[in-house]
């Protein structure tokens, strides 16, 4: 793999996270619907603290970043 393709995928994986995050943020709020309850069933630490999952995506854009850099 080469580092523009490593950069891309972390790109997507930061993405990715950042849409989790929204979701979990929603479901934590009750404004989900029905799948909300069971998302925080399952991940309630991220229900609770969904900028938890927000720094991650954070962490994989610099680490992206970082990667496309020559």
């Amino acid at each position: 793999m080469t580092n523009d393709q490593t950069a891309l995928a972390m790109n997507y994986v930061a993405a990715a996270l950042a849409v989790l995050s929204g979701l979990f943020y929603a479901a934590g709020n009750h404004e989900v619907g029905p799948v909300g309850p069971l998302m925080c069933q399952y991940g309630s630490t991220f229900c609770d603290h969904p900028s938890y999952v927000l720094v991650a995506a954070a962490l994989a854009a610099a680490w992206g970043t970082f990667v496309s850099v020559r």
